[in-house]
């Protein structure tokens, strides 16, 4: 389902609110409150966009794309969300059926076409800038060069699960094991994916907690607490957040050891800013911090906007067998090779 991206957002250091058109007869908009008095960050929100994690090269240091270069980003999905839409001649076979179905499907795995995804159909939009990258510093907006113990260390990750990717379920993704949302959707950072980029924020006086559509995770953020032991460990790491003004900020370390973001190490770092800047958007900013796999800190921003969707379900196992086949596929082939070398 498509879902429009609404934003008309004001943004500075400190986080300013933006004055709705008829402010002449309401008055400027002001921040919403809780029972509890705080900034009310509570709904439903959603982060799809087409507005890429990185800058393309060819954007150099513009964060701020044109009216001209967003048009043609969203014309380019609508086209190709067409294209999907068009009805498959019956009379082909399954060898005649494109092997390259677009965002990196190919062969069976066309299979996960355009009706299964929800990438989003307009680009990010924040204080009414269309957005060229969510990184915003370094000023490329490029993820910072991996340090010599980070590339180490992403080379023997990368070894291992090319050289036994189908050992066993512990070897699988945490998404195909249904143990952790796919990529970072939950993070921290929460970033957007192919589909389920939707959000529910519910909040008291002492804790804030982020449903995340994608698999099932539920970020809890004990609010003016302290952090638990180095020696604890957690799924999305241990979230301490406090309210500096109208800004949630949301401090979060000791990540499980078997979720690392962009391969970061033991001593991750990410620092959350929510800022509520208008009734249908917050601001969303992230400072990742990890001397041991970045040569220098990076800094993004998401918008969330307001949705009218429901939060459903996400049943990860209910007839999946996909993960039970790729190990059985494994075993059979294991066992023919052993056949093999009997001969």
């Amino acid at each position: 389902m498509a879902r429009r991206l609404l934003a008309t957002a004001a943004l500075s250091i400190c986080i300013a609110a933006v004055a709705p058109a008829n402010e002449a007869k309401t008055g400027p908009w002001k921040v919403p409150r809780t029972l509890d008095g705080q900034p009310d960050l509570q709904g439903n929100w959603t982060n799809a966009t087409l507005t890429t994690f990185e800058r393309l090269d060819k954007y150099g240091t513009r964060l701020v794309l044109t009216a001209q270069e967003a048009a043609e980003i969203e014309g380019a999905e609508a086209e190709s969300a067409r294209k999907a839409d068009a009805p498959t001649d019956p009379n082909l076979g399954i060898k005649d059926l494109p092997n390259d179905c677009g965002r990196g499907f190919t062969g069976v795995n066309c299979g996960y076409n355009s009706f299964w995804v929800d990438p989003g159909t307009t680009v990010m939009s924040i204080n009414g800038e269309k957005r060229s990258s969510m990184i915003v510093d370094p000023p490329n907006g490029k993820l910072p060069p991996l340090t010599a113990e980070g590339r180490q260390r992403m080379g023997v990750r990368t070894a291992a699960m090319r050289g036994g990717s189908a050992d066993g379920p512990e070897s699988r993704s945490l998404g195909e094991r249904c143990l952790m949302s796919f990529g970072s959707s939950a993070g921290p950072p929460m970033l957007p994916l192919l589909y389920n980029n939707n959000y529910q924020i519910v909040q008291n006086r002492d804790t804030v907690m982020i449903l995340v559509e994608m698999v099932h995770d539920a970020r809890v953020i004990r609010l003016n607490s302290q952090h638990q032991p180095a020696s604890i460990r957690k799924w999305m790491g241990d979230s301490i957040g406090r309210w500096e003004g109208d800004t949630l900020v949301v401090e979060t370390i000791n990540f499980h050891p078997l979720q690392r973001f962009r391969g970061a190490s033991d001593n991750l770092k990410v620092t959350e800013r929510f800022a509520r800047v208008s009734p249908s958007q917050i601001l969303y900013r992230f400072t990742i911090e990890d001397p041991g796999t970045f040569t220098q800190p990076f800094t993004a921003e998401v918008a969330m906007n307001a949705s009218k969707e429901k939060i459903y379900e996400y049943a990860c196992h209910e007839g999946n067998y996909a993960l039970p086949g790729i190990l059985a596929g494994a075993r059979e082939a294991e066992r023919a090779a052993a056949a093999q070398q009997a001969k």
